[in-house]
């Protein structure tokens, strides 16, 4: 039993993780899209989204990963 609220105690982490990741993309692009009027600036803000979207994708996959533990801690499947 403790190895099993080890797992989800890592795996609740690993999202928890993730989600700040997503977040500070997130101002990050917020803090690019408000910055000058560049070209060099623009081409970092739609560098900055692609660095949204991988961070987005990693806290999805986080958040699957603790969500399948669950169900089969709870429901065996």
């Amino acid at each position: 039993m403790t190895t099993d609220t080890q797992e989800l105690d890592q795996l609740q982490a690993n999202y928890k993780v993730a989600v700040e990741a997503w977040i500070a993309a997130i101002r990050n692009e917020e803090t690019l899209a408000s910055g000058d009027h560049t070209v060099a600036e623009v081409d970092k803000w739609e560098a900055a989204h692609f660095q949204e979207e991988e961070a987005r994708d990693k806290a999805k996959e986080a958040k699957s990963d603790y969500e399948d533990a669950l169900r089969e801690k709870f429901f065996g499947f």
